[in-house]
């Protein structure tokens, strides 16, 4: 679909896909179509939700959508959908009960980055080393800084768990959409943080290896994000409640377009199909 064109399109709604630039360049992708958000700034647009979910995996009809895009046979038995994957620290691997062995040596068995972010306030996370900076983009920090390097995701999320202790682990999505937080020294933060679990991090190095916990000396890294006007009060649009969402584009933060009528948290629908026009 080209800037501007006011011809509506149809498809199965994902996460949208977002370019780190001097500000995020955002793409709506329904289906087979992908539609440059970034072009509606300022202008109208209207999503209508069709009734119909399809599962992001298997591609089947589902009458509901299961840990976000799945039919409830999918959500059962892949790997991305257990409960190891919103509790790192708990995989199963080595224990020989993953769902999928392939899937977890592609996900699971591979570096992963601990960082502290500025989203709502200071934050820390986990991400594979290739979702940096996606993984930002989608959780809508104006800052972040990648402060170790671990082996696994499992160590990711042991760190986490032991930095979780200090600083909040999850984002306040109304305050983040309300604007910009205040900027945050984040390498003091760093330098803060990482005495106090200095403790776990030799822990986990002395039972797998010097190379299962680097500490980094990364540059932190500012995010920009297309914003007109950032919303005083938030109000949320629900396909389930009410199919059509319209409103005038006023900015996109996280996975949530910001609508002079609402906001919509686009990924919580993913699976849905849904014309743009």
């Amino acid at each position: 679909m080209t800037p501007h064109s006011t011809q509506a399109v149809t498809g199965t709604l994902v996460k949208m896909p977002a370019r780190l630039d001097n500000t995020i360049h955002y793409q709506l992708a329904l289906g087979e179509h992908s539609v440059s958000l970034n072009e509606h700034l300022g202008q109208p647009i209207t999503l209508t939700y069709t009734g119909r979910i399809f599962c992001t995996a298997c591609g089947r009809k589902s009458s509901k959508s299961y840990a976000q895009g799945h039919c409830f046979p999918c959500m059962k038995k892949l790997a991305s959908c257990d409960m190891c994957i919103m509790k790192p620290e708990t995989c199963h691997y080595f224990a020989g009960t993953c769902r999928e062995p392939e899937w977890g040596e592609q996900h699971c068995m591979v570096g992963h980055i601990v960082y502290l972010a500025n989203t709502s306030g200071l934050k820390v996370g986990i991400t594979r080393q290739t979702q940096v900076p996606t993984r930002w983009i989608d959780q809508g920090a104006t800052q972040a800084l990648p402060i170790l390097r671990v082996a696994t995701r499992q160590l990711s999320g042991l760190v986490e768990v032991a930095l979780a202790a200090l600083v909040a682990d999850k984002t306040n999505w109304r305050t983040m959409l309300k604007g910009c937080a205040a900027d945050i020294d984040l390498k003091a933060e760093a330098a803060r943080l990482l005495p106090a679990i200095q403790q776990k991090i030799d822990e986990l190095q002395l039972n797998y290896g010097e190379q299962a916990v680097t500490v980094l000396d990364e540059p932190i890294v500012n995010l920009s994000y297309p914003v007109l006007e950032y919303p005083t009060k938030i109000a949320s649009h629900n396909f389930d409640k009410n199919p059509e969402v319209s409103g005038t584009l006023l900015g996109i933060k996280g996975q949530y377009l910001i609508l002079d009528s609402g906001v919509i948290n686009l990924r919580k629908f993913t699976g849905y199909e849904v014309s743009f026009g």
